[in-house]
């Protein structure tokens, strides 16, 4: 019944492109989330009237997140293409993908990042710091966890981006669902193909946003 609705369409090259593409995505993601949390941190700590307020040291971290996450990403893709062949080896393949994906979200999240944290209550955190707690107590124990359900809904629409990047780099031979729907699928004009690819790659947005909602509503204590 399947291959009488899709003919063109080869289910072991679906479930391939189908692991890839979550590999890229769940690798960026991680990646991502720690960067971003860095950026984000160190642009709330040392932003006007913060801990360590610093006007050159925030200047410097937010044109760099500004700049990167302006570039479209398929551009960006090609701008890397020299340093991913310098640290991946190659362009093609799911890890040539990686350094792209990474760079073109860690900057998004650090702003979400950023803007979580100054959410957190000051009365909170003022209050912590006249107790003389260390940094690390603070940004562990106060800001990562106040902020958590943003920082979480954050991530979610970050990881639901690198999808929608994961797919962009599949046209240039990352591999992945988009690289399915645009070589066996637009290129052979296998309408079938195109179709199950888009869907699949609906489908995994769907779950990452599902789970990413019941794990923020779990963390919202409001």
């Amino acid at each position: 019944m399947a291959d009488s609705y899709f003919p063109h369409l080869k289910w072991d090259q679906l479930i391939a492109a189908t692991q890839e593409t979550l590999y890229m995505t769940a690798l960026s993601g991680i990646a991502t989330f720690i960067l971003g949390l860095i950026l984000g941190l160190a642009l709330f700590l040392t932003a006007r009237g913060s801990l360590f307020q610093n006007r050159t040291i925030y200047g410097v971290i937010s044109v760099v997140v500004n700049v990167f996450r302006s570039i479209p990403f398929i551009i960006l893709i090609v701008l890397l293409i020299p340093f991913t062949k310098t640290i991946i080896g190659t362009i093609l393949g799911a890890n040539a993908a990686l350094p792209a994906l990474i760079v073109g979200a860690a900057p998004f999240y650090a702003r979400l990042v950023e803007i979580a944290l100054r959410e957190v209550d000051k009365g909170v955190i003022e209050a912590t710091r006249s107790m003389g707690a260390r940094l690390s107590t603070l940004i562990f124990r106060v800001l990562i966890p106040e902020s958590s359900p943003a920082l979480v809904s954050g991530i979610t629409v970050t990881l639901i981006a690198l999808v929608s990047y994961s797919a962009m780099a599949g046209v240039i031979g990352a591999g992945g669902l988009g690289n399915l729907a645009y070589l066996e699928g637009f290129q052979r004009n296998h309408n079938d193909v195109t179709l199950v690819a888009t869907v699949t790659i609906l489908v995994i947005v769907f779950i990452i946003q599902f789970i990413g909602d019941a794990l923020t509503k779990y963390l919202d204590k409001r």
